[in-house]
């Protein structure tokens, strides 16, 4: 049989060494409290006490508050802004001017049914006299709203936050482009007056950032007119009356060197009509037309019979440091001295035949 091991308990003295033991030992948090109460006390705080219905209501409110300020931020939110608040002219129009009759129809419409369809604006980094806000879209609908309400008068507008005045003005002639549509010049002026603002960095940029849907040809028939603008603007009286085909018959007398030509014209006599004023340049124009069909003649170019002097073709042309080539060319007519190049202008040649001048001196 196993042995069996007799357990005796502690006795009195061995009690009471053991309970003053536990006494003078502190215990590791006097605040501590059971894990239950814990539980509860976390359930409690965390218990919202409004009824279901109020809680589903706060969620919505948040969600809707959320929402505001996503809206608010994209420039989604339509707001009421006086009409005396709004410069209008802050970016260059492409509109030239405003149809009057058009005008007086959107007039009758806003009268009778009230604006349709908000403006868009953006906030100006520097005030103007009381005006926070320039006008990207809806030249003719606050003039409208001016016009039958007074300056004090409020206009649903949406506002914008373009990254740059570049962008504000590409999105003005996109706008007027998708509703109404822009003349063949107004296009080729808003692009030329953006550059010469400092908008953009050239006219390519230009063309391509503001007529970015447009295609290749569109764009090329743009940057001619934006040439007549930029060299005949301030002497043309009706430069929304020339149709495509005139425009560009324009620009290419412009880029063979008529310019001159074709301001003396144009001040000897300004019409007093679009048809009137085209036919004071129609001698010109024609004669440009003549030297490009001239010029773009198909086949292998002939080989002209020497002359007594020496008759000869082009030479080889020599870049100059302005990126212009010059080329010495000889004709039946005698001599030539031809510039090519993006830089060949007429206030480059101009310059040229007065250094000659000056070199031989003016007949007597």
């Amino acid at each position: 049989m196993a042995r069996r091991k007799r357990v005796e308990g502690p006795s009195p003295e061995e009690l009471i060494a053991l309970e003053q033991g536990f006494a003078t030992k502190p215990a590791s948090n006097p605040f501590a409290v059971p894990p239950i109460a814990q539980v509860a006390a976390e359930a409690a705080a965390a218990a919202d006490p409004l009824p279901s219905e109020a809680r589903v209501e706060a969620a919505r409110d948040r969600a809707d508050a959320e929402a505001l300020r996503a809206a608010e931020a994209e420039g989604r939110v339509i707001a009421r802004v006086r009409v005396s608040e709004i410069v209008v002219d802050e970016l260059t129009r492409d509109r030239m001017a405003l149809d009057r009759e058009e005008l007086d129809e959107l007039k009758i419409s806003i009268r009778s049914n009230g604006l349709r369809l908000p403006v868009e604006l953006f906030e100006l980094a520097t005030p103007k006299a009381g005006q926070g806000y320039g006008l990207i879209s809806g030249l003719r609908r606050v003039t409208a709203m001016r016009e039958l309400y007074g300056p004090d008068a409020t206009i649903a507008a949406l506002i914008r936050e373009p990254a740059d005045a570049a962008e504000a003005v590409a999105a003005m002639v996109e706008e007027n482009e998708i509703r109404a549509g822009l003349s063949h010049y107004e296009r080729g002026r808003v692009a030329a007056l953006a550059v010469g603002q400092g908008r953009f960095a050239d006219l390519d940029e230009a063309v391509a950032r503001l007529f970015a849907s447009a295609s290749k040809a569109k764009r090329s028939k743009i940057r001619s007119f934006a040439l007549v603008h930029e060299e005949l603007g301030d002497m043309l009286s009706f430069p929304q009356a020339l149709t495509e085909k005139a425009g560009l018959r324009l620009a290419n007398a412009l880029r063979l060197g008529f310019e001159e030509r074709l301001r003396a014209a144009l001040a000897e006599g300004r019409g007093v009509d679009a048809a009137s004023e085209w036919e004071a340049i129609a001698r010109v124009i024609e004669e440009a037309d003549a030297g490009s069909r001239l010029a773009a003649r198909g086949g292998r170019p002939r080989k002209r019979a020497a002359a007594s002097g020496g008759g000869q073709g082009p030479r080889e042309g020599r870049e100059l440091a302005n990126g212009v080539v010059i080329r010495h060319e000889r004709d039946d007519a005698g001599h030539l001295i031809r510039f090519e190049g993006a830089g060949a202008d007429a206030d480059l040649v101009e310059r040229a035949m007065q250094r000659i001048i000056d070199l031989f001196g003016p007949a007597p």
